[in-house]
């Protein structure tokens, strides 16, 4: 367990192997969202390790802020590739140290894994990745409690089905009774469909709003983790790799946008170049803390920051 007192950060030249030390911020990509380091006392949550059903966590967890109380659903499993993708839950009052649900895990009923939550009118709205990587919804109204709402309906722009296969990694962003949703197919890019009903998804654009390449550090592979709203634009986190066999570290990047259409990727990608991947910006009330969930959770501090005060 870590305590306010051990809220440091690791040594420079450490940080410098581990965050790019090339970055340079300007007006489209601030600092606060670039300059972190990693926590000495990291991971802050992983999976048992034990026979549980939550041996071990997989891919993206989401983390969610509500005033004193830090929300975290995650993915449990025994470790087998194919065995089935549960969701657990745990509370923290600090964003560090965590207290797993006594009544996990809070959902079994069907595959759920790589999630992502959204608060709306005092309900909670999650998507998530059902078995071979197909996008669903639950809701809930207190985090604890889904109910399973479907396969998500995502169509081409002129309303036709997507093609078969796979759609993943599912993101979401609600602005002004217009949801958004972020997808990707087989990791080769990121799509984006809007909706009014949260039934019928529909396309923006029928090719990825944000592509692989051309630079090499996402030239084979990119899934978008979260969205944020800072300083009037639209940020993007997103995971991305290298090797064409998806063997090298999936690393953690960033992308702006004023439209959640047309987007820019950050000319120092990636923020964090080792294999701790599906990362999300998270503010604790005073700066943002960077934090990766795969394969277990850490967090990224601000890189002048040594303690909560």
């Amino acid at each position: 367990m870590c305590s306010l007192a051990k809220y440091s950060i690791v040594s420079a030249a450490v940080w410098c192997f581990v965050v790019s030390s090339c970055a340079i911020a300007d007006d489209l990509f601030p600092a606060e969202l670039l300059d972190f380091a990693p926590a000495s006392y990291n991971p802050i949550f992983s999976g048992t390790g034990t026979t549980t059903w939550d041996h071990t966590i997989r891919e993206r967890g989401y983390i969610l802020r509500q005033g004193k109380l830090w929300h975290l659903w995650y993915t449990g499993y025994n470790g087998e590739r194919a065995a089935p993708k549960w969701l657990g839950y745990a509370t923290s009052r600090d964003g560090l140290n965590w207290k797993r649900h006594p009544q996990n895990p809070i959902y079994d009923s069907t595959w759920t894994e790589d999630v992502h939550v959204v608060r709306h009118r005092d309900k909670f709205y999650m998507v998530a990745e059902g078995r071979h990587d197909m996008a669903h919804m639950l809701t809930s109204a207190d985090g604890i409690h889904w109910a399973d709402q479907g396969r998500l309906d995502v169509r081409h722009r002129d309303g036709t089905p997507l093609t078969p296969g796979p759609y993943g990694t599912p993101t979401l962003w609600c602005e002004k009774s217009i949801w958004y949703l972020f997808y990707e197919r087989g990791d080769r890019g990121v799509w984006l469909a809007t909706s009014t009903d949260r039934k019928i998804w529909t396309n923006v654009k029928d090719i990825a709003v944000i592509a692989r390449g051309p630079a090499a550090y996402d030239l084979h592979a990119v899934a978008l983790n979260q969205v944020i709203r800072h300083r009037d634009r639209y940020y993007g986190v997103y995971h991305a790799n290298a090797d064409p066999n998806r063997k090298g570290p999936w690393t953690t990047c960033l992308a702006v946008s004023d439209d959640l259409v047309k987007w820019k990727k950050y000319p120092g990608n990636p923020i964090i170049q080792t294999n701790h991947s599906s990362g999300q910006l998270v503010h604790d009330g005073s700066v943002f803390r960077l934090y990766t969930m795969h394969p277990d959770v850490r967090v990224y501090l601000p890189r002048r920051t040594t303690s909560l005060e």
